[in-house]
This record gives structure tokens, C-alpha cells and sequence, in this order.
């Protein structure tokens, strides 16, 4: 502690405050949406983690690891039970733990390294910011790639901030919230500044990041997008007659048909066919029909299989479908979910709840081919449900020059959860960061139409079938977080790693 600063929080009222923090920080997702939070919250907890033990840091970062990500997955609960939720929550705080020992050492060392003003109320921040970044960079793909839910970026999809994700991506936009969090911990510590001061310094810090401009995005054309929510019992755990989910979709489609619409393409969520229109003849025709009325492609999720050396495998796929000439394309998903669409380790994991594992019976394969298909030399990327979380995908999308972004989605499996409107919010994020529109079209909602700046052009209600139809700026903008890449990312983890190692050299030695 050095003499300028407060002296470190109780561990009970650290404890307390952990809790807190958490708490507050899942208010800043959706539903509420009340982005403030997340920061005020995030400062709670590096407040918690300033001035601990080794000992003490572990077990802050594991209480408010447990408050934050126990409220703002307990989406998990409404099909799966607690078993699932504690699983995944606990996992989680393995990661929170690690990561508040090496915020806790941040602020221990580098202070004493670099006393000044600048390094206790620039670079201590910075630091601290880089050190929640790594944690959450590794956890975002590690293991079984990771669990990327819930960054910090995420909860500023409908504030203010949400223009960063275009310049810094996700990663970036976590390290400025982390980095601003820390600095309002590090400026209301100082026992040397008044409180005009304070207001002057956080008013300051609050105003830059506000101001600063959107990424300029430019058009390339248009294009005419019918979306359509079939409001579909259709959950991995449902019980429905085969071809169900099909009819939903296409009850909620024939609304279109005589409306002479002049459509550029139609998008149906993930298993919307519920039937394989390549093995289905039956499927093939409402898919035919379908496309033939509206007169445009259809992008349609399904189950599809091919065997190779004898043994089947089994894709989670969006076809591009036009009447007359069936599938035009596939996408099949290239990072099923684990312990959802697989069971990784099965032989290890089964024997541990085979009454809970019992509800993965197959193993999707993870998909080799191409994330992006072209619709009449549109090229648009393609993103099914989860997929929406990972950075590599969305760049692999963009690379491959996607002028468009589609993400067709099952969330049925949540109820009425806040699992889908903060799915949305990630797509929200995910058009801003590349300057695309996206078109996000769930089988029970939230399904929206995204433009490039992050406003709602159409969205429809929860759990009720409907179409979305609207014409849709295209770009091949590449925006700075798509230049940057992983990069920053890189970038911070190497700063703050390399700036805590430093920092605690430096005071070894000065204590030597």
C-alpha cells in the first residue's frame, strides 16, 4: 500500500462487495439492459481484489465469479436443471479465481513499481484491465473452445459504447470498461485528490470514450431480406411430431406469398427443417415450393448426414435452397456446443451422469466447410446460434468477403429466459464490429434485423410466429477491429503480462 492511497477493503467487506459487484454487473445485460451497471459493478469487484493475499484473491475472484456468472446463465435452469448450471457456473469460476490472483498482483506491484501519479492512476488501471482482459481471453477458448458468454463487452450492445466494438472489437472493449473501472477504483482511493478533482478526472475519462466517432461505413448496394420466426416447439428436449417445426415455418411463410414482394432471399432459423431436404422428398417440396412463390432463395437450417468409411456423421447445416435447383450451398457448423451438440471425452464424461448425458445421444461433427455462401453474387456469412460468440468465425466470414451477415438461431431450449435477448445483444455487437447488417432469425425469437450502426430495423415478439421483411444496406468496409484482428488482443495480454512480471522484479529488487 503505498501512503497517498486508502487502505484495502475488509476481506468480509471485500467478500460482500464481490458479491455485489457480480450482482450488478449482470443488471448491465439484457433484459434490463442497464449498461452503467456492469462498470459500477466490475469496479466493485476490483475494489474487492485490491490489496489481497494469494489466498484472499482466489476466493474473491471465485465469490464474485459465482455471483456474476450464476445470475446471468441461470438460463441453463429452465430445461437442464441445477446440475448443468452449477457445472458450467463453477467452471467459470476456476477461471475468475486464477484470473483475480493476478488482478490482485497487479495492484500490489505495480504501484510500488512506478509510484507516481501517472503510474498509480494510468498505468495501475491499465494493467488491471489488461489482467481481466487475459482472464477472460483465455476463457473465451479454453477448454473444448471455450465459453465466451457474458464478456464485458457484451453489456454495452444498446449503450453509448457500443461504437468501440468497431474500432477495438470485443477484446478491446473490454480492456477500455476494465481499464475505466480500475481507474474510478484508483482515483476514489486517493487520499490526495479533492473531490473536485475526482469529478474533473472521471467526467474527463467519461466524455472520451463517449465522444469518440462511430467507424465510418460505406455502402455497396442493397439487398431485400424476408426473415421468419415460426414460433416452434422446437428445443433439442421437445416433444414434437416429426415435420412440425417444418410446418411452423412454413405457415408462418405463406403470410408472404401474394404480397409481390420482390425478395433477394428468405431466411428460416437453425432446424427449421426439422426434415432433411436432402434425404426428405417431402421436405425438398415445401422448400421448393417455398422459394418458387417468393421467387427468391431460401437460407434454411436442418439436420444433415453423409457416411464417409462406413460410419455416419452427423452436421448441424444452413442450406442455400433454390426451387428447381435444391441445395446451392452448405455451411455446417464448425464449433458444435459442448456438452450440448457433443460430449467431448465421452468415455470420461458418461459414466460421471449418464442419466444427464443421456440427453446428448449423438455427437454433431464439427463442419469443415466454408462459413459463407453467395446469393446471386451477395456474399453473406453465416453463423448458427452459438457461433455468433466467436471471434475467428466472424473473420473468417469477413475475409472470405461476407457483405452480409445471417444468423439463423434455436433459442426454444430457454423458455422465457434472458438467454435469447442476450444472444441478440452479441449479434448487435457483432454487426457494429464489422459493419455489416445482420439478419438474426430465431424459431421462438429474439429475432431482429441489425443495421451496421447497431440500430433495430425490424425485430419481431417473443413466442409468436411472423416475418420481418426489409431492405438492407450491404458493405465491404473493413472496419479497424476486423484489420486489428487478434492483434490488440495480443497486444494486451503481452502488456499487461510482461508489466506485472516487470513490476514485480522491480520491487523485489527495491526491497533486496
Amino acid at each position: 500500500m503505498t501512503p497517498t492511497t486508502a487502505a484495502p477493503l475488509p476481506l468480509g467487506v471485500a467478500a460482500l462487495a464481490a458479491v455485489a459487484g457480480g450482482w450488478l454487473m449482470d443488471l448491465g445485460f439484457p433484459d434490463l439492459g442497464w449498461w452503467p451497471l456492469t462498470i459500477v459493478g466490475t469496479a466493485l469487484v476490483l475494489a474487492a481484489l485490491r490489496g489481497r493475499s494469494i489466498g484472499g484473491a482466489l476466493l474473491i475472484g471465485a465469490i464474485s465469479g459465482f455471483s456474476y456468472y450464476g445470475t446471468l446463465i441461470e438460463w441453463l435452469t429452465v430445461y437442464l436443471g441445477l446440475v448443468p448450471w452449477l457445472a458450467l457456473t463453477l467452471a467459470q469460476v476456476f477461471f475468475t479465481a486464477l484470473g483475480g490472483v493476478l488482478i490482485a498482483l497487479a495492484w500490489r506491484w505495480v504501484p510500488r513499481a512506478w509510484p507516481g501519479a501517472a503510474g498509480r492512476l494510468v498505468l495501475t488501471p491499465a494493467v488491471v484491465g489488461a489482467a481481466w482482459t487475459i482472464r477472460e481471453a483465455v476463457a473465451s477458448v479454453f477448454p473444448f473452445g471455450g465459453f465466451a458468454w457474458g464478456r464485458l463487452a457484451h453489456s454495452q450492445a444498446e449503450g453509448p459504447l457500443a461504437h468501440w466494438a468497431a474500432w477495438v472489437g470485443f477484446s478491446g472493449l473490454t480492456f477500455l470498461l476494465a481499464w475505466f473501472s480500475a481507474a474510478l477504483v484508483a482515483v476514489a482511493i486517493e487520499r490526495q485528490v479533492g473531490m473536485l478533482r475526482r469529478g474533473i478526472a472521471v467526467a474527463g475519462a467519461s466524455t472520451a470514450l463517449l465522444i469518440w466517432p462511430p467507424v465510418p461505413i460505406a455502402t455497396t448496394g442493397t439487398m431485400t431480406v424476408a426473415a421468419v420466426q415460426g414460433d416452434s416447439n422446437a428445443g433439442l428436449f421437445a416433444d414434437y411430431e416429426r415435420g412440425e417445426i417444418l410446418q411452423d415455418h412454413y405457415d408462418a411463410t405463406r403470410t408472404l406469398f401474394d404480397r409481390g414482394l420482390e425478395l433477394d432471399v428468405v431466411v428460416w432459423p437453425e432446424n427449421a427443417s426439422d426434415l432433411d431436404p436432402l434425404r426428405s422428398e417431402y421436405a425438398a417440396s415445401v422448400l421448393d415450393l417455398v422459394s418458387d412463390r417468393l421467387d427468391a432463395p431460401l437460407v434454411v437450417g436442418t439436420i444433415t448426414a453423409t457416411e464417409t468409411n462406413g460410419v455416419e456423421e452427423t452436421f448441424n447445416s444452413v442450406l442455400l435452397w433454390e426451387a428447381g435447383e435444391g441445395p446451392l450451398d452448405q455451411y455446417d457448423k464448425k464449433h458444435p456446443v459442448p456438452f450440448a451438440e457433443y460430449l467431448p471425452a465421452r468415455e470420461f464424461f458418461y459414466p460421471l451422469a449418464p442419466d444427464l448425458f443421456d440427453l446428448v445421444p449423438r455427437d454433431y461433427t464439427f463442419g469443415t466447410r466454408d462459413t459463407v455462401v453467395s446469393i446471386d453474387g451477395v456474399i453473406a456469412g453465416i453463423s448458427i446460434c452459438y457461433d455468433i460468440v466467436d471471434d475467428d468465425l466472424l473473420a473468417e466470414q469477413l475475409d472470405a468477403g461476407a457483405q452480409i451477415l445471417l444468423a439463423p438461431t434455436n433459442n426454444a431450449d430457454f423458455g422465457v429466459s434472458d438467454q435469447s435477448v442476450q444472444q441478440l445483444a452479441i449479434a448487435r455487437l457483432r454487426a457494429i464490429e464489422s459493419g455489416r447488417t445482420l439478419v438474426n432469425a430465431s424459431t421462438v425469437g429474439a429475432s431482429a434485423i441489425i443495421l451496421p450502426d447497431g440500430s433495430t430495423v425490424d425485430s419481431l415478439p417473443l413466442f409468436e410466429p411472423g416475418t420481418m421483411v426489409q431492405e438492407v444496406p450491404l458493405s465491404d468496409t473493413v472496419t479497424p477491429a476486423h484489420a486489428l484482428g487478434r492483434t490488440l488482443e495480443w497486444g494486451v495480454i503481452l502488456f499487461g503480462l510482461a508489466t506485472i512480471a516487470l513490476a514485480g522484479a522491480l520491487t523485489a529488487r527495491r526491497r533486496a
